[in-house]
This record gives C-alpha cells, structure tokens and sequence, in this order.
C-alpha cells in the first residue's frame, strides 16, 4: 500500500493557500508536514480528508483516488472539538458509533483508552461513601491538557489504519508530553500511515523520517530527513571549555552563531577547520599558549530541523509563529 498526493491546489479568491502540493509515503511511517502559520498545513489535511474540497489535484490511497468515508482514519485536529456541555464518555461512545464501532467494543476500547492515558478518575470516578455514583464529568470541566487527551482518545478509538494528527502535543505539560509520545510509539509500531503536523521540531525529529515544509503555500522543502541534514554537512560546533576561550575562537575566524553561560555554538567549514580548533583548544589546555583551558564538550554535528526551518521560512516568519505558539499556550 502507498498513500500519495499530486499537485494539491486551493485557493480563496486570488491568493492561492496550497500551491501544487505534492507528497508519497511508499509504506507506512510518519510524514511531517510543516510550515508558519498560513502555510497551508491545515487546509492541506482538510483536502486529504475530504472536508475541504479541492480545486485541483489528487490525492491516492493504494494507487486509487482516496475515499475518507470509506476508510478507517483517525484524526486529532489542533482545534478543540469536544461538546463542552455533554458528558465525556458519551461523546467518546458517539464518535465510536460514527465509525462503525459496536457499543460493546467501543466500551471496552474507552477503558482501555481511559487507563492508558490515565483519565479514569475523568471517565470512570470511584463511587463516594454512600454509594453514589459522582455525575459523569463534562468537557469543560477538564483542563486543557486531559481534553487534548481525550481528542487522543476519539482519534483513536476506532483504531484507524490512517492518522493524521496536527499539532498533538499543544498544550501538554512534559509528562503528558512523554505520554503520548509513548502512545505514538506504539501506533506506529503497528505499521499506520501517519502524517504529523507540528511546531515542536525536536519532537518531529524524533518520530518522522520524511518531511514536506511549506512556506506561503509553497513547497520550499521536502524530502528525507536524514538526507536533508546530511546535504548541509557538520557545519554546527558546540565547545564548553573551563577558561575564557573567545578571543582563541576569533583569532581562528570563526563566527559564533550563539553565545550561552561557559558554551559557544559556532560555524565551521567542516570537519577539518573544527580539528584545527581543537589542536588550538589542547595546546592551551597543554599550555603550550601559556594559559590553560579544560575542555568539558566538543560536538560537531548537521543543523537541527529547527534551524533548517529558520533558514527556509525566515527568521521573521519563524519568529511569528513562535510568538503565535507561546499566546496559544
């Protein structure tokens, strides 16, 4: 099987928001796409499940034009989608029923869910002193990080082949993080398609092995991961040292990206101009220079996705939508 999107195009009135959009994951895996807000990430998943009509472009399912009503696909929007004034465990057996899940399974699928993303004091409250069982608890009762998981839950319940999930871990404290980075895991353990729409790079790097990132609509990136940091090179040194060394780090030419307390992150050509840096760095420690300088790290590796992204979006874009994240959070 293979899931593939040719030349995808919507647009509002004259301003295209997806322009040609194009993508293939040749076996199941975890596809990034990313982007600035306005980008087109969103309106592009919308196409792909048919809740947006396309104005031209296909998108395939195993060679064949892709019918979202007929498959299996779980999706976790970046809005909120719960009813706020119905209880919870009834909007998760609906949205079960929705997708074909018998209420009998769809009830031991939610107990499942329920202790797996620890909701059962939520979804299943222990009766009080005098037997009574609490009133079942309503959407907006939760905080915002436990809807997030019960939207988790709704995506998955119906254990879908094909999920799609946009910005997954907004709103989550860094054990809940952990959690649904563990539950993630184990979804693609079980060989899903699955397409991840993020703002927290070092959490796409850790899961997608393919990327797409789209800037104004545009495709400005694409491709494997790994290959995209590999074309770049080891261009990126990281060097912590015990004793002042920034003048040694000037008197070699070399630009410092970022200073932080007792580390410098600079650029190099490569391998061979970071060597020469650490002969100098040892020769001092040595004191041969008649100074001494205790290395504590020396790392030379690729760019960061992060970085990759400044570079094709802009800073100034990147910087937008850093600035949009933090008032969502």
């Amino acid at each position: 099987m293979s899931f593939e999107v040719r030349n995808l195009v919507k647009s509002y009135g004259d301003k295209v928001v997806v322009d040609h959009l194009n993508l293939t994951m040749a076996e199941p895996g975890v596809y990034a796409l990313l982007g600035t807000n306005g980008a087109g990430k969103t309106t592009s998943i919308r196409m792909i499940l048919g809740m947006l009509q396309k104005d031209s472009g296909e998108v395939l399912f195993n060679g064949e034009e892709m019918q979202p009503k007929q498959m299996n696909i779980g999706y976790l929007a970046e809005e909120r989608g719960l009813y706020p004034k119905y209880p919870i465990i009834d909007q998760l057996l609906y949205f079960a029923r929705l997708k074909g899940v018998k209420r009998s399974e769809a009830m031991k699928r939610v107990k499942y869910w329920s202790s797996r993303l620890e909701l059962d004091e939520y979804l299943f409250p222990p009766k009080n002193s005098k037997g009574k069982a609490p009133k079942p608890k309503l959407a907006d009762q939760l905080s915002k990080g436990n809807q997030q998981k019960v939207q988790l839950m709704a995506a998955l319940i119906s254990d879908p082949e094909f999920l799609i999930l946009d910005e997954p871990m907004s709103g989550l404290d860094p054990v809940n993080t952990d959690l649904f980075k563990e539950v993630i895991r184990e979804e693609i353990a079980k060989n899903k398609y699955v397409i991840m729409s993020s703002h927290q790079m070092p959490t796409v790097e850790e899961f997608c092995t393919d990327i797409t990132i789209l800037d104004h609509g545009k495709t400005v990136l694409q491709g494997n991961l790994d290959e995209i940091k590999k074309s770049y090179g080891r261009v990126n040194l990281f060097v912590k040292c015990e004793g002042e060394i920034e003048d040694l780090i000037e008197q070699a030419g070399l630009p410092i990206v970022e200073k932080l307390p007792s580390e410098y992150h600079i650029r190099v050509t490569g391998e061979e101009q970071a060597m020469q840096f650490l002969r100098t760095l040892i020769d001092a420690n040595n004191n041969v220079m008649g100074r001494k300088i205790t290395i504590i790290r020396f790392e030379l590796r690729e760019p960061s996705l992060h970085e990759i992204f400044v570079e094709k979006v802009g800073a100034g874009s990147a910087a937008e939508e850093e600035g949009a994240k933090n008032e969502k959070e």
